[in-house]
């Protein structure tokens, strides 16, 4: 069980290299691409609709591939996730204009929408209920540790024009494209790994049951999976906000490039990567799984609001790190939480899930372009008093059900 579950880890951490890679370059990137001097609000409005649009083909097509997972397996799933995303790392080095952009994170996002749910069903599989909530941590992790790997590559990669001469052949690597190749090279091997040793979790009996069982009873589920898939919209709302954000956010107030925004990223998705772990296991001597969700939105939203008054690095980085504690928290526990109540409708419900993770990352992505066209502080502000607000009032629901 340990070594499926560490294989399926490093895939799920290399897919999510491709995601991060490009936060702290795709504002450059697309500022490169665009033929005309443009002010900072037409390019807060592609970033926004660039990083919106991946999610957005996740939002349509994850319930499907969360079904499809509990029909075929989940093993083909995770393939498709690795290559799609791969494919599409390729299409983002080579875009030559903002429309092939929108293109490559399209594709992206439809084709990496297979892996997340397959993955989560996968660590349902391999888990029992009793170690669910930590299996899903370690899930997150991986999440995290891509996060952190992949700006790191987006922001200390970055070259200036290459040239190389092959033959007859004069090839040309754009500016800010380098890190895109790179991602895309280890997805190639990693899903060379995965198709060698990553065996399918789902019994070869239940691939043939599944689609014999009745459909999914929202009846039977009720409020409080709505409840959860509420506070994982919101949860990936305000991260998101955050992210497709900062780098526009950074450049303007903060005076910072590529390497900078990649620190910051780094600094998320490190704390995120190790709490995820440590934190879920020490608070849950002392919390419930509610409980450690408020507190994750409180200190979220404090977060966000510190942010809009750090000005240099080490504090930057200090509240950024407050921030990601607070994702740290949620998101193992929302996702234990929504697989218990899945039953034999596991992938079905975390497909679901993912949809719910991607209509908050379409959200907070578009509305944060929207407000910093309008107002650079306002995206951090809104983001502040929707997460607080939402930690307060899961504070006061979990204090008057005692």
């Amino acid at each position: 069980m340990i070594k499926k579950l560490f294989l399926l880890l490093v895939c799920l951490f290399v897919v999510m290299i491709g995601f991060g890679v490009s936060l702290p370059v795709l504002p450059f990137y697309a500022q490169h691409l665009h033929t005309a001097v443009v002010p900072r609000e037409t390019i807060a409005i592609h970033i926004t609709l660039l990083t919106s649009i991946y999610a957005f083909a996740q939002l349509i097509t994850a319930p499907f591939w969360g079904q499809w997972s509990d029909r075929v397996g989940r093993r083909p799933l995770i393939l498709i996730g690795i290559a799609g995303s791969a494919i599409a790392q390729l299409l983002f080095g080579f875009a030559s204009s903002l429309a092939m952009l929108y293109v490559a994170r399209s594709v992206g996002g439809v084709l990496a929408a297979a892996m997340l749910p397959a993955a989560a069903a996968y660590v349902s599989d391999v888990t029992t209920e009793r170690d669910r909530t930590q299996g899903m941590a370690w899930l997150g992790t991986a999440v995290s540790l891509g996060a952190i790997a992949g700006p790191a590559f987006g922001g200390l990669t970055t070259r200036e024009d290459l040239h190389f001469t092959l033959g007859l052949f004069d090839l040309k690597i754009e500016n800010y494209a380098p890190p895109f190749f790179l991602a895309a090279g280890l997805m190639f091997l990693t899903l060379l790994v995965a198709l060698r040793w990553l065996p399918e979790s789902l019994p070869s009996r239940s691939a043939t049951v599944v689609p014999r069982q009745p459909a999914l009873d929202w009846k039977r589920l009720g409020k409080p999976l709505l409840l959860l898939l509420g506070l994982a919209t919101i949860a990936q709302f305000g991260l998101t906000m955050f992210e497709a954000v900062f780098a526009l956010y950074g450049q303007e107030i903060l005076g910072y490039g590529p390497v900078q925004t990649g620190f910051v990223f780094m600094m998320c998705g490190s704390v995120m990567a190790v709490f995820q772990i440590i934190a879920v296991s020490f608070l849950s001597r002392y919390m419930n799984e509610i409980a450690q969700v408020a507190l994750g939105f409180a200190l979220m939203g404090s977060g966000i609001f510190l942010l809009l008054m750090a000005r240099s690095l080490p504090i930057v980085l200090g509240v950024v790190a407050i921030l990601a504690f607070g994702m740290a928290l949620i998101t193992p526990n929302v996702a234990a939480l929504i697989s218990k109540r899945g039953g034999q409708h596991t992938g079905t419900v975390l497909g679901i899930q993912n949809a719910a993770n991607s209509l908050g990352q379409v959200g907070g992505s578009m509305l944060g372009g929207v407000l910093f066209a309008w107002q650079v502080n306002a995206p951090y502000g809104f983001a502040g008093v929707l997460l607080m607000g939402t930690g307060l009032m899961l504070g006061w629901m979990q204090k008057h059900q005692h």
